[in-house]
């Protein structure tokens, strides 16, 4: 009995002993110092991810620019075999000649006349009404007005593709449909009109199907800013017999309406012009990569052959065109606003004073 007991003891001593030397030997190994990486390879290491991430992004860019480069290689090919192909259109041209088949009638012996889509991209009271007049009097265009005004038209991404598509496919009707040989067809597309909000999805519709954008914009965006107003007056008053006109085709209803001269907001007035010079150059820049031309409705009220570069673009035959669109503001700006002092004052210093004159140019 006493010799079991002091064995027992013996073998508590000895693990009392392992755990103290356990203990001993992890303080031990607490004790020594972290190690420490230099504060230079911490920077090498993050430039290295960064140069990784620099490349595998540009390396994304590059894939992406041969993928559409394929893919209009593809639609050229495609093109060549179809029955209406015409050897003389150059390569580059291949993506936006277009032969339609429409549902609703049968383009008999214009089967094979190519169409050239297009759309008007511009922003209220910049004079796109007049312009789309112009170019509707060309017996081989047809613009078919402001599609999207009807919200249900521009709900979201497939409303608006499936009302272009048929607009393209040369079924929609309206009073600027012509005969079978149309030769471009297009529309008048406010920014505000659902495109700036789904501009990603319209640059790739505009790509994929080959349609060329025509920018018109006006750069006193002062000037444009006491039409819209005057025009917001008009649709509430119906100065015209009881009839608001947006447009109007005789120089008795343009003094009629240039009568009314707006008060502006001197506080509100800055903002809008920014908001405006914004949305504009978004849009320019957000579309770059389309097919487009830019065109200024300033420059086209002073030299009516600007529009001749349009019909270049769109590769029509030139032929004098005509509107029966009467100007309503022809006097100086001072003349068009109640409180001309407000607006001076509010503009003197800013890089909005040139507009104060009738000038386009603005300080940057």
């Amino acid at each position: 009995m006493e010799e079991a007991g002091r064995e027992r003891d013996r073998t508590v001593a000895v693990v009392v002993e392992d755990t103290s030397a356990a203990t001993k030997d992890a303080a031990a190994v607490s004790t020594k110092p972290a190690k420490r990486y230099p504060l230079a390879l911490w920077i090498a290491i993050l430039g290295l991810i960064m140069l990784v991430g620099v490349y595998i992004f540009s390396l994304s860019l590059k894939q992406n620019g041969m993928l559409f480069g394929l893919m209009q290689a593809n639609m050229i090919e495609k093109e060549r075999e179809k029955p209406c192909h015409d050897p003389r259109i150059p390569d580059a041209e291949i993506p936006y000649v277009h032969y339609p088949a429409p549902n609703t009638y049968d383009r008999e012996e214009c089967a094979c006349t190519g169409v050239r889509f297009f759309a008007i991209l511009s922003m209220q009271r910049s004079g796109s009404g007049w312009v789309e007049t112009l170019l509707n009097s060309h017996p081989n265009i047809s613009s078919n007005g402001e599609i999207f005004s009807v919200k249900e038209r521009r709900s979201n991404v497939s409303a608006i593709t499936k009302t272009l598509d048929k607009l393209y496919n040369l079924d929609w009707y309206s009073s600027a449909a012509k005969n079978e040989c149309t030769a471009a067809v297009g529309l008048k597309w406010m920014l505000n009109q659902g495109l700036m909000k789904n501009h990603q999805e319209m640059v790739k519709y505009f790509n994929r199907r080959g349609v060329s954008a025509i920018f018109l914009l006006r750069r006193n965006l002062l000037q444009r800013y006491v039409s819209i107003l005057a025009n917001a007056h008009d649709s509430a008053m119906k100065q015209l017999n009881g009839t608001h006109k947006a447009h109007v085709h005789s120089k008795d209803e343009a003094e009629i309406l240039a009568q009314y001269k707006p008060t502006i907001d001197r506080k509100m007035l800055i903002t809008e012009l920014k908001r405006s010079d914004k949305l504009a150059s978004d849009a320019l820049v957000n579309f770059k990569n389309t097919r487009h031309i830019v065109l200024y409705y300033e420059d086209v009220v002073r030299n009516r052959t600007k529009l001749m570069d349009v019909l270049d673009f769109l590769r029509m035959p030139k032929r004098k065109l005509s509107s029966r669109h009467v100007k309503i503001h022809t006097k100086q700006l001072c003349d068009h606003i109640d409180n001309w002092a407000d607006v001076n004052n509010a503009l003197m210093g800013t890089r909005f004073e040139s507009f104060l004159n009738g000038s386009s140019r603005r300080r940057s």
